[in-house]
């Protein structure tokens, strides 16, 4: 299949994307634009999930956020809320610029921290015509508290040594984005440290750590709480297992939103990348935005 690489401009910089234009489907066409989790890009991953769907008759648009991946933006690995999703619009607005692409039937697909974002996004744009939410972050808290307080404590403590000591260094302080329970690091579960570095060996381009200032900004971030904003229909691909960004909390976003659509997996975190979990996530996923995206 067809992939072709792609760039828009974001905060005055350029974000690095690829364009999957599905064959033989009629055009106008619709299209998904995906975003990918905390610290991850486009290469951990998402290629899977972007070729189902552009099989499926739907244009496919896979970007990295700046600071990350082949995206511009200095410092590298800056974790920044609000410029993440600056990006998603960015991208959206890039994506209704396409030749043979139905502005009226644009999906979002964002997965764990992405899953957040598109929640956070997806209000704020009348025309998104559904959402996709696999392992959504959607609370900043809840997903502290089932780090656990050692884990906690050594987090803030090297988040307030980025803010205090980086600006005087120039460069940020950095820490890691995935350690086993009790580590200091921003995901800490047993299941972390095989799960997510299953996904960063798929990428040649991934780094282990990030800008440690993030942890206070996602710790009072709670993108479900926009769940009653949304109007169009969103499926939360949830697991019932999840270490990271805990069911509990997705479910409840999903209770407040007024067209959800729940899948739950009796997995972790992680597992829906992968294997035969991957296959019934996404066959869900892309059964739901065939039905959604129909012209």
């Amino acid at each position: 299949m067809e992939r072709v690489e792609v760039s828009f401009a974001s905060g005055g910089e350029q974000c690095a994307a690829w364009l999957y234009p599905p064959d033989g489907v009629p055009k106008p066409r619709p299209l998904v634009v995906m975003g990918h989790g905390l610290g991850g890009n486009r290469e951990m991953g998402l290629d899977r999930y972007a070729r189902r769907f552009a099989a499926a008759g739907m244009a496919v648009l896979v970007f990295d956020y700046r600071h990350f991946g082949a995206s511009q933006g200095a410092p590298r690995q800056l974790l920044h809320i609000a410029r993440q999703r600056a990006d998603w619009h960015a991208a959206i607005a890039y994506a209704r610029t396409l030749r043979g692409v139905d502005a009226t039937r644009i999906a979002l697909w964002g997965t764990s921290f992405g899953g957040g974002h598109v929640l956070a996004v997806a209000p704020d744009d009348a025309y998104i015509a559904a959402v996709v939410a696999q392992v959504p972050f959607t609370s900043g808290l809840s997903s502290a508290l089932a780090k656990g307080p050692i884990s906690m404590t050594k987090v803030s403590a090297i988040a307030a040594a980025d803010l205090l000591i980086g600006p005087l260094r120039r460069r940020p302080v950095g820490i890691r984005l995935a350690g086993r329970k009790r580590s200091g690091a921003l995901m800490s579960a047993s299941d972390v440290p095989e799960g997510y570095g299953r996904l960063a060996e798929e990428s040649p381009r991934y780094e282990p750590r990030v800008a440690a200032r993030v942890a206070f900004s996602a710790l009072f971030d709670a993108p479900g709480r926009r769940a009653k904003s949304l109007k169009m229909p969103v499926l939360y691909a949830i697991a019932d297992n999840d270490s990271v960004a805990p069911a509990k909390s997705a479910l409840r976003a999903a209770e407040r939103t007024k067209h959800a659509i729940v899948k739950r997996y009796p997995v972790g975190h992680f597992d829906v990348y992968f294997d035969d979990h991957f296959e019934r996530a996404v066959h869900d996923q892309t059964e739901f935005l065939v039905s959604v995206l129909r012209p």
